[in-house]
């Protein structure tokens, strides 16, 4: 277990920024190491490490959990359970209740499965302020209006309201009195069925929230409903009707992001604009996004994510496959946990790199995966700035693993320079060597 432990220390320590308390285990032994505890385990004394994790954690339970909610804890906290995860899914999450001091506390539980299908890191995060939240919107969603217009499940705007907004514009077209032009932007959940299915309804909620949550950043000033299970519906108006195009290009960027690294929703999308001279009511231009929406949801599931190599011609060893599934893992870890900015990975062994494909799409650069990523980044970097870009990798491949922060200038796709800061950190294999160099890349 140390080998491993060593290779996902340092994703374990930058989930501890995000959650309570933070488990690393070993599925098959049962050996695990924690890596930060929550305060309500610390009041019980539970252990930090050992030999028998569902076992001591189950204790744990018993001394912590909600009465009401211990029997389904138990059930989750089995090691049967562990491996009948670790076969059908990546990752699990439930929310039960802590007694905590005499106090109630809703805890998150998430279980992700490494990508050697043996380890798992556990951890719990406690939402309490979340679950207040929700309840103070449950209380005002309590008028009967509100209810009958606002879909409960994602808080944006339901079928009924639809409806409603479709008929008002209908009328001021038939009278002649619509003042501004619009466009529809219709979106639907790729796989819907397929996550209930294989990961339950639990996930495929958050799916559709994540969903809602995305459209309605993207088209911050228009109007976004929620009209079937999984269809959303945008109606662009005012400046994100101007900025059409270069949303709608966002939001297919990032639904594409999300199938390369599978860290969020699927999301086809069809985009049409009225054309007064053709459309005659809503439904016109709502049935041709609904074409388009459903051209690019085939597109979409044909589409297989290809690797395009870097600096392919430069390299004397190709990274094996199993180190590029575990270098994608890490990858994965690391997009998960990180809220801002463009993560990238290093497989120091073979000098081959993961990058965010939002950095490779703001710079412009050949593929997210590059051998020999340091000098095809350095092309980018500011001439002025290249001494110190060379200090900083030097150190990292002499095997610094106290890496610095480093400012720099560097060159984006419309040849702007804009300022930017690394934060990274280096792995070390079982004989102290080098092996991963990974961080964030982040614009001032």
């Amino acid at each position: 277990m140390n080998d491993n432990l060593n290779e996902y220390s340092q994703i374990g320590m930058a989930m501890a920024r995000h959650f309570d308390s933070v488990y690393y285990v070993d599925t098959e032994t049962g050996e695990y190491t924690e890596f930060v505890s929550m305060q309500a385990l610390e009041d019980i004394d539970a252990s930090k490490k050992g030999n028998d994790f569902f076992g001591d954690i189950r204790e744990s339970a018993k001394k912590l959990v909600h009465p009401d909610d211990l029997s389904s804890v138990l059930e989750i906290l089995d090691k049967d359970m562990a491996f009948s995860i670790l076969n059908k899914n990546e990752s699990y999450s439930t929310v039960f209740r802590l007694l905590s001091n005499g106090r109630v506390e809703h805890v998150r539980h998430l279980e992700i499965v490494c990508e050697d299908r043996r380890h798992i890191i556990y951890c719990l995060e406690n939402i309490e302020e979340e679950v207040r939240r929700k309840r103070e919107q449950e209380q005002d969603l309590q008028s009967a209006k509100r209810m009958a217009r606002l879909d409960e499940l994602t808080g944006i705007r339901n079928k009924n309201a639809f409806m409603e907004y479709v008929k008002s514009i209908d009328d001021k077209i038939s009278a002649d009195v619509l003042d501004e032009p619009f466009a529809i932007v219709m979106c639907d959940v790729n796989d819907l069925k397929v996550i209930n299915d294989t990961r339950g309804h639990n996930f495929g909620d958050e799916a559709i929230q994540r969903t809602s949550r995305m459209i309605c950043d993207t088209f911050k000033h228009s109007p976004v409903f929620r009209v079937g299970g999984d269809e959303f519906v945008a109606v662009l108006i005012g400046e994100d009707y101007i900025q059409r195009e270069m949303l709608f290009q966002k939001l297919k960027e990032e639904s594409l992001a999300n199938k390369r690294s599978r860290s969020g929703p699927v999301v086809a999308s069809g985009l049409a604009v009225i054309d007064p001279s053709a459309d005659k009511c809503f439904n016109d231009v709502y049935e041709h996004a609904d074409r388009l929406m459903y051209e690019n949801k085939s597109e979409l599931k044909a589409m297989h994510v290809r690797d395009g190599f870097a600096n392919m011609e430069k390299i004397q060893a190709p990274i094996p496959d199993g180190r590029k599934r575990l270098l994608d893992g890490l990858f994965g870890a690391l997009y998960t946990v990180v809220g801002e900015g463009y993560v990238y990975i290093n497989d120091m062994k073979y000098d081959f790199s993961r990058w965010s494909l939002s950095l490779i799409d703001d710079f412009g650069m050949e593929s997210e995966y590059m051998y020999h990523a340091d000098q095809i980044w350095q092309d980018y970097v500011h001439p002025d700035d290249i001494p110190a870009y060379r200090e900083a990798v030097d150190a990292v491949l002499c095997g610094n693993a106290e890496v610095h922060q480093v400012f720099y200038r560097a060159r984006k796709a419309d040849g702007n320079y804009v300022l930017l800061t690394t934060r990274g950190f280096v792995l070390s294999d079982a004989d102290g060597e080098p092996e991963y160099f990974g961080g964030i890349i982040i614009q001032q």
